[in-house]
């Protein structure tokens, strides 16, 4: 399946910026499951790619001179197999044993993993942990922030793909099993709000395994990846700083669509 991906974002501030960094990870990777055929980004001025420590396509948008707003843009065709299932990393996995605040597993969640997956530790495992969670914590939007803790929203019993994903990043390192905070794309046929994502990965018998607590997925046909992080804090597509501005408005619009190929006359 090809996905045409369009992401816009504007920040509009109430007040003149001196001076601001946005840390954008608005590139897919090529890897076995995806194929960049073309993307793009629309910046202010030109940025130079670079790598981060999780080897994501990191840009760094440095804005020195005053302004009151900001519009990033990303778009392109990324060709997905969707016949996909685990994948291969070079990388150690164990760096995704750590816990960040966002995903520090308290007794409730260190019961409901074990509760959930007893001595199991096999995909099929997780797979259960996954239903769990998606019982335990209904898409409910609006109750969290993105400063809310794994912890909290799973006290709260409510929360969105982001909460969702700390869950479960949070069970399954409490029960020794690596496991990496993704964003992405999903296309679904019958919904737009969902086009921007987040999902978890596992790492079980030397391969990275899809986890999607909102959806109840345990392969990804319609994921897009952009990045891989401990948390949504190292991952999430936008992430900025600033001096001055006063209040500010996000505005984010994401289209993603299967995308037509193209037949030669």
């Amino acid at each position: 399946m090809r996905l045409s991906i369009r992401h816009d974002t504007t920040y509009d501030y109430a007040d003149e910026v001196r001076g601001s960094i946005q840390y954008l990870r608005l590139t897919p990777q090529e890897s076995a499951r995806q194929r960049v055929l073309n993307w793009q980004l629309d910046l202010p001025h030109p940025v130079r790619a670079q790598r981060d420590p999780y080897g994501n396509v990191l840009h760094v948008l440095t804005m020195d001179q005053p302004h009151d707003s900001i519009v990033i843009g990303a778009r392109g065709v990324v060709e997905i197999d969707e016949h996909s299932d685990g994948e291969r990393d070079s990388g150690s996995p164990l760096p995704f044993l750590r816990s960040t605040r966002l995903t520090q597993a308290d007794q409730a969640l260190r019961e409901f993993a074990i509760l959930q997956c007893g001595e199991r530790r096999e995909r099929e495992a997780l797979i259960d942990l996954m239903h769990g969670l998606s019982e335990k914590m209904p898409y409910t939007p609006g109750i969290t922030s993105v400063e809310s803790t794994a912890a909290e929203a799973f006290a709260g019993g409510a929360g969105v793909c982001q909460d969702h994903t700390h869950a479960f990043l949070a069970c399954a390192r409490s029960l020794g099993v690596p496991a990496r905070y993704v964003s992405g794309y999903l296309y679904s046929d019958d919904s737009e709000h969902l086009a921007s994502h987040a999902w978890a990965e596992a790492w079980v018998d030397g391969l990275w395994y899809c986890f999607d607590i909102t959806n109840g997925m345990s392969r990804p046909q319609r994921h897009l990846k952009l990045a891989i992080g401990l948390d949504y804090l190292d991952a999430c597509p936008v992430r900025g700083m600033r001096r001055g501005g006063g209040s500010e408005q996000m505005h984010a619009r994401v289209y993603v669509s299967p995308h037509a190929l193209q037949t030669q006359q």
